[in-house]
């Protein structure tokens, strides 16, 4: 394929794909589609027969289908296995796990159809308030986050995937989250060099099949604190074709996103995206707007703003990386939450979980009284599946203290659901509270319970919650709010050692790399 319908990796709403669509692809019409968890996406069986619907239906010639399976909190394939996701991989920091989940997480995709992952996520955690950002990081330092990208692209290889790494140059100082607005990243080249490109270098040497360029404003590369770099030709050609050398796909991030011109200038926005030397343009579950950035397209490129050279780059580019799927070795949908795999998501739980303080609280008896206090999860951003997790902080202390009483409470806790925690903490010998992404109500609630018994706190996302309630004295972190963290916790709780380290630093508090780590 080499004509303007190449550029555009199609979306839209529904489990079966629309008929348009299908006929579209008969045509050859149609490079390929981006799966969303909460308008596509209902079940592994589901989604196979969905894609290979899309591929029948493009004949001999194969689709891009891809989605955003990262692990942790943006899981796109419901059903999969529950692996914690990055930032506890960073915290285990052993990069022959890391390329073992990424296989799995590959595996599981190939499984249901799915031939390229947006993943893995190279963005480096350097502001601990980044919105957006949450556990989808390896970490805080770059050379960590470059040995864990280089192993997920070689992963996700293993399993016949095409990796896209994301998010070029690298979000980690973004205050403001993109879907949301347009964050403006004040760093330079010489900072970007040292920083922010060292794990898309390391993807790049590990054959990365893709890099995603993010929605964010740079002005000390570009001279403008309103240009996208996912539109700038100085950070696309410049920096990332010819900087890093990187000669693969280039995607933009999805294109509702609030950091680009929506309404009728979206079309201006996608042609500047292409024009800078963008490959393929992600569209969102609005088959509508599809079909109309496919008209306007075609109306550009016979106004000759787009041209034919650079369409045909694009689609070499395109079909060297389909060179690299192999679609006939399709594993049968009962690989997704295999039994090695959920073996595999508790290995990483257990080697993930971080004691950060202890004053001597732990390990905790079996008939100890248990107050569970949780969070509940939610999406903190729209890139985050946390919502569909269940709160099962209680049930997995459970199995190791019957006598456990449950609360569940809000993301900003009201005062009747902090008074409900400080009656559950006086029935209790020890409280046990899972924060997220600590607010200031978490922490009073927290303040709260500590004034009447022991408490041990757990940071179920980040581990920057200790810096909002540190004068507690028992502080662990799970890095995901799934079971088998939740189960690798309550192990650690009765004496199981703690093995993780931090893959940043909390505050001033703690360096990167601290962990208690010995038999608790």
């Amino acid at each position: 394929m080499s004509s303007v319908e190449a550029l555009q990796l199609w979306g839209f709403e529904g489990c079966e794909a629309p008929e348009d669509l299908l006929r579209r692809t008969m045509r050859g019409e149609v490079t390929g589609v981006s799966l969303f968890r909460h308008f596509n996406v209902d079940s592994p069986r589901q989604v196979r027969d969905l894609t290979d619907s899309l591929q029948e239906a493009a004949g001999g010639r194969e689709l891009l289908i891809a989605i955003d399976q990262e692990g942790g909190q943006l899981r796109a394939l419901a059903g999969s296995t529950p692996f914690a996701g990055n930032l506890a991989l960073g915290a285990v920091d052993d990069v022959g796990l890391t390329r073992r989940v990424a296989a799995a997480i590959g595996t599981e995709l190939r499984a249901v159809g799915v031939n390229v992952n947006y993943a893995p996520v190279a963005d480096v955690i350097t502001q601990p308030d980044n919105p957006s950002l949450g556990v989808r990081s390896f970490g805080g330092d770059p050379h960590l986050v470059a040995r864990h990208v280089e192993a997920s692209v070689q992963g996700l290889r293993d399993a016949s995937v095409l990796s896209v790494v994301k998010h070029f140059p690298g979000k980690g100082e973004a205050s403001v989250d993109p879907h949301h607005g347009l964050p403006v990243l004040d760093v330079d080249e010489s900072r970007l060099n040292e920083v922010e490109f060292v794990p898309f270098a390391a993807a790049l040497h590990a054959g990365v099949d893709g890099a995603m360029v993010g929605h964010y404003a740079l002005p000390r590369i570009t001279g403008l604190d309103d240009l996208p770099a996912s539109l700038s030709s100085r950070i696309i050609g410049g920096l990332l074709r010819h900087g890093l050398g990187f000669d693969g796909l280039v995607i933009t991030d999805a294109l509702d996103m609030k950091a680009l011109a929506q309404g009728g200038a979206s079309l201006i926005e996608a042609v500047a995206a292409l024009r800078a030397g963008t490959d393929l343009l992600l569209s969102t579950a609005d088959y509508e707007r599809s079909v109309g950035l496919d008209e306007g397209l075609r109306h550009a490129f016979g106004r000759g703003l787009l041209h034919a050279d650079s369409i045909e780059a694009s689609a070499s580019r395109i079909q060297s990386a389909l060179r690299r799927t192999h679609r006939t070795s399709i594993p049968q949908v009962d690989a997704v939450g295999s039994s090695s795999h959920l073996q595999l998501a508790a290995e990483l739980a257990r080697r993930s979980i971080t004691l950060v303080r202890d004053s001597g609280l732990l390990p905790l008896v079996p008939t100890t009284r248990i107050a569970s206090i949780m969070v509940r999860p939610l999406d903190l951003t729209p890139a985050d599946t946390s919502s569909g997790d269940e709160p099962a902080l209680a049930d997995a202390l459970r199995t190791h203290f019957q006598a456990t009483t449950e609360l569940v409470v809000g993301y900003r806790p009201l005062p009747e659901e902090i008074a409900a925690a400080v009656e559950a903490a006086r029935e209790a010998d020890v409280v046990v509270v899972g924060t997220i992404t600590a607010t200031p109500e978490q922490a009073e609630l927290v303040r709260a319970v500590a004034a009447e018994r022991p408490v041990v706190t757990a940071a179920l996302r980040t581990p920057f919650d200790l810096s909002s309630y540190p004068e507690v004295e028992t502080h662990l972190c799970t890095y995901s709010v799934l079971r088998p963290s939740l189960d690798a916790l309550a192990s650690v709780l009765v004496g199981r050692r703690a093995e993780g380290t931090l893959p940043v630093a909390i505050g001033s508090l703690y360096r990167l790399g601290h962990g208690l780590g010995g038999a608790v």
